[in-house]
This record gives structure tokens, C-alpha cells and sequence, in this order.
């Protein structure tokens, strides 16, 4: 049965949503949960049929959001520190966390460590499109990146695609200005060379290409996918609450709302990305579960689901071979 590290308090909410949402997934599908927190404080959340998949590790400090990640290995005693740990004691296969991210990315970097083969790990991300999902990456791991890196998210971004998301001819591309090769900045131009050394290569796509089904995985650097990533996150918001405003400005509109709740409804799930629950950090030797500070429950069962989904898989193993064929 796999064993999920829980770093439970270190969401912007504290651990209420995340131990609803660890109750959620439990009844979901059983597995080993060792919550990393205030014993005190967790056990009465914890339902008595239950907790015979609860253990308990002991740790009372959060590390702060407004400290810098590069100090997470000075804070032994916090929450996220110890849930990595335990992953890299092979005490559990996976850690969600939804505390401070740069933290998370450095620990498990620095204690867990790469799988073989790999330069940086990535954070990848499921972006709602037309037909299904798109997966992106990175989103925020690597500010300043290398042709060398990109070429390696494209690897990872593949392997990922194939093992997890069941697409077994995944379309790759790489984050432009515009579609054609001669598009883009020095790194874009040298990136686009190394990746064209995958069949699965398409070329160069535009930000809008996320959305329209016409890619399975975009890679870019950290920097411009955590700021496109943000930034759909609050058009996505804008947009609901234009809808509503206009909605009440008119009796009309109101029937019509109405008569259209069921497609909104699905609508707002499919772009909703507490659905999507958290985003793997890519080339972990382990499963790695960065989930948004403000997750409900329904965002922290998802991530917890969509952890044990990847410790069971292969996928770092499918990541070594794949990188070791490009291995000079």
C-alpha cells in the first residue's frame, strides 16, 4: 500500500481543508497517510474508521511564506522538511504539500534528489483545452533555464504524457511568439534545435495553443509559464464574475442563466484548477505534489489521488531511459 507524507499545515488555511480533503481521497481509495503536523491537533479531524491508515510525525513549525526557499534546510523542525524527509528515508513514496513552494522544490531537490540523467526537475501542469488537457511545464521551478533544460522538460513532459495521461503519440512543443523556427529569443532558437530530436516535436507553439487541442505538452522556461499560469488563473476568475454581474443586471439574462446552470456548472469544473489538485515536480527520485497555498479539500483529495497515481506508475524510470538515450 503506498505511503503519502502529508505536510498538513502548511497551506494558507491551515489544516482543516487539508485534512477534509485527505478524508475525501481516503474514502476514495485506500492508502498509508503520515501526517506531518500536531498530533493534538489532527487526530480529532480524523474519522475512527479511519485511522488505521494514520500514523503520525511530529512537527509544530510552519516554515514561513515570506522567508526565502534557500533557508528551508536550516528549518529541520518544520512541517515540509520532515514530510520530505520521510520520502527520502523511503519511509513514504510521495509528499503533497501546499505550503511554500520554493521550499518544497529545494528539499526535495537537495534531500530527496534528480532521478538519473536529469539537470532540473520541472514543475508540469494540467491546462483544461478544447478536448481534454494540455501539460505544461515548467510553471515556476526554473526562473533562468538553459536550451539543455528545455530539451529535458520536453523528454520528462513526453514520458509523462505516455505513462499518465494515456496518449500514446504526445504532440511536443516549445513556447514561442510565433509559430515558425526562425520565432523567438536566443534560448527559444537554441531549444528548438535540441527538440527537434524527439518525433514527437510539432515546433514552435503560441500561448493560445494551450487552450486549443491542437498540443498535448508546451515546455518553456519557469519564469514565462508561472506568469501565464497566474494569469489564466485570474482570467478564468474574471471572467465568472463578469458573467455573474451581467447575469443580475437583467431579468432576461437571469432565465437564461438558469435554463444554462448544468453547462456552466461543467464549464466551471473543467477550467476549475482545484480539479486538477496539485502539479508534480518532474525528475524527483520520488513523487513530489506541489498544490496551490489556497486549496480546499477538494483541491488536496485530488492532489492526493493524483499522487498515488504517479507512485504507482513507472514514470521515473520511463524519464532515466528516455533522458539516457540523448546522454553524450
Amino acid at each position: 500500500m503506498i505511503s503519502v507524507a502529508v505536510d498538513t499545515m502548511g497551506g494558507d488555511y491551515g489544516e482543516k481543508p487539508i485534512m477534509q480533503g485527505l478524508v475525501q481521497a481516503l474514502r476514495e481509495k485506500a492508502f498509508k497517510a503520515i501526517l506531518v503536523g500536531n498530533e493534538k491537533r489532527l487526530k480529532p479531524l480524523i474519522p475512527n474508521d479511519l485511522m488505521q491508515y494514520i500514523s503520525f510525525e511530529q512537527a509544530d513549525e510552519i516554515f514561513p511564506m515570506e522567508e526565502s526557499a534557500t533557508e528551508a534546510l536550516k528549518h529541520k523542525q518544520s512541517t515540509i522538511y520532515k514530510a520530505v524527509e520521510l520520502v527520502r528515508e523511503k519511509k513514504a513514496q510521495a509528499v503533497v504539500s501546499a505550503g511554500h513552494s520554493g521550499a518544497t522544490m529545494s528539499l526535495a531537490t537537495l534531500r530527496i534528489g534528480r532521478v538519473k540523467n536529469v539537470v532540473r526537475p520541472a514543475i508540469a501542469t494540467l491546462m483544461p483545452n478544447t478536448h481534454s488537457k494540455t501539460l505544461f511545464l515548467d510553471v515556476g521551478a526554473n526562473v533562468d533555464c538553459k536550451s539543455e533544460h528545455l530539451f529535458q522538460f520536453g523528454v520528462m513532459g513526453e514520458a509523462y504524457a505516455k505513462v499518465l495521461m494515456n496518449i500514446a503519440k504526445p504532440r511536443i512543443a516549445l513556447l514561442s511568439n510565433g509559430e515558425e523556427e526562425t520565432k523567438g529569443n536566443e534560448l527559444t532558437k537554441e531549444s528548438h534545435l535540441l527538440l527537434k530530436q524527439l518525433e514527437s516535436f510539432v515546433g514552435n507553439a503560441e500561448g493560445r495553443d494551450i487552450f486549443n487541442g491542437s498540443i498535448d505538452v508546451l515546455v518553456c522556461d519557469g519564469f514565462s509559464g508561472n506568469v501565464i499560469l497566474k494569469a489564466c488563473e485570474g482570467t478564468a476568475t474574471a471572467i465568472f464574475k463578469i458573467l455573474k454581474s451581467e447575469v443580475k443586471q437583467s431579468l432576461l439574462a437571469s432565465l437564461g442563466a438558469m435554463l444554462m446552470r448544468g453547462v456552466f456548472s461543467k464549464l466551471k469544473k473543467h477550467i476549475d484548477w482545484q480539479e486538477y489538485g496539485g502539479a508534480p515536480l518532474l525528475g524527483i527520485n520520488g513523487c513530489v505534489i506541489i498544490s496551490h497555498g489556497k486549496s480546499d479539500a477538494r483541491a488536496i483529495k485530488n492532489a492526493m489521488l493524483q499522487a498515488l497515481l504517479f507512485s504507482e506508475s513507472n514514470i521515473n524510470k520511463v524519464i532515466e531511459d528516455e533522458l539516457a538515450k540523448y546522454d553524450k
